[in-house]
């Protein structure tokens, strides 16, 4: 019997998902997550010492495309970065630390997920 297909929204979930655990075993405390701005979501936001860390989490199944990462154009960086200032704006923390991290999940096959975090991967 075939294994049915994951939609992108499934895989997604699961991208979120794992990477909220590896940032908590990373010493990340998680604060939210699917935060809705007028830019668009911010996947994770999370805490790092004194820092903010609002985490882009692209995650493939193949590398037919690419690597997740690759797929963080100017575009969806002008999104988080305008995302991350209006969250800070709203919640009243533009004094804070605060950095934009992408990090990739490449689940291919059965193996076990591959994460790789680029930290302070957007800067404005």
């Amino acid at each position: 019997m075939a294994k049915p297909k994951r939609s992108n929204l499934d895989t997604g979930r699961l991208g979120e998902d794992i990477v909220t655990e590896y940032l908590q075993g990373n010493g990340v405390r998680i604060l939210e997550r699917n935060i809705r701005t007028e830019y668009g979501e911010i996947d994770i936001l999370g805490e790092e010492g004194d820092c903010l860390v609002f985490a882009e989490v692209k995650t493939r199944r193949t590398k037919r495309f690419g690597f997740p990462e690759t797929s963080v154009n100017i575009s969806k960086q002008t999104h988080m970065t305008n995302s991350a200032i209006a969250y800070l704006q709203e919640t009243d923390n533009l004094d804070r630390i605060w950095r934009i991290d992408v990090i990739s999940v490449n689940m291919s096959g059965d193996k076990k997920p591959v994460i790789e975090w680029f930290k302070n991967a957007i800067t404005s």
